[in-house]
């Protein structure tokens, strides 16, 4: 009887034993053969980590440069104004233009104050009047509207409002999205921009833009421009004309 005892339990652990062995190598044939939806999911997990990650790093790398180099928004700020400065007497060379004699009418509901919004990329803010000697004392709040030139009532010459792109390390990202031109490249023709002034609502539509060192087209009725990358010559230019609403 002993004896039977004994081979009935070497029976059992040889039984458990092989099902062990059988249990580690599912586990060993699973990971070393994934399924196919299994593995794109992984890829979809890792991509969609990975653009996480560059979406929060992107805002984030213009405050860490102008932390190691304190001088750089200054910098920026005397970039974004040499269109302005450099180029104004070709502007000044080529004559008045023509234009219509077309003006909205004046809503008292209106702010007094001159005011640009662009609804596409969010923009919505206060234009800040300076001289072109203060211009940087402008930019570091947001947009700048360039003496010397034309604005929305007045219009022998077109307006022109420069912002910085990715603006001051003091900046918040809600304060950016609304008093920069960050997303500036995003306007295609078509697109609108409103510019409130004299308590009148004037609306320009996007006719064309590109990148270069100077205003190209100076028959625009509107011109934005801000830099292309940290400290580059290059600018990023949008051109708009007057579109009159009729009224109702």
């Amino acid at each position: 009887m002993i004896r039977n005892v004994i081979k009935q339990a070497k029976k059992e652990t040889s039984i458990s034993g092989s099902m062990r062995v059988r249990k580690r190598k599912r586990g060993v044939i699973y990971w070393s053969k994934p399924s196919t939806l299994s593995f794109l999911l992984s890829v979809f997990a890792f991509l969609s980590i990975g653009f996480a990650v560059l979406s929060a790093t992107v805002p984030i790398v213009p405050m860490i440069w102008y932390r190691i180099s304190p001088g750089t928004s200054s910098a920026l700020a005397e970039i974004l104004a040499r269109p302005a400065l450099t180029f104004g007497d070709l502007l000044a060379a080529s004559g008045e233009r023509e234009f219509t004699q077309y003006q909205p009418a004046v809503d008292p509901s209106l702010p007094k104050e001159g005011r640009v919004r662009i609804a596409k990329i969010g923009v919505d803010t206060s234009i800040l009047e300076e001289s072109a000697e203060n211009y940087e004392k402008a930019l570091r709040k947001g947009v700048w509207r360039v003496p010397g030139f034309g604005t929305p009532f007045e219009r022998r010459f077109p307006s022109i409002l420069v912002a910085h792109r990715f603006g001051y390390l003091s900046w918040s990202n809600a304060y950016r999205k609304k008093n920069s031109f960050f997303n500036l490249p995003k306007l295609s023709p078509g697109d609108r921009v409103e510019i409130i002034w004299q308590q009148r609502r004037y609306v320009y539509e996007i006719y064309g833009g590109d990148e270069t060192e100077r205003v190209t087209d100076y028959t625009a009725d509107l011109i934005l421009y801000t830099c292309r990358y940290l400290e580059s010559p290059i600018r990023i230019f949008r051109y708009a004309k007057l579109v009159a609403i009729p009224k109702t």
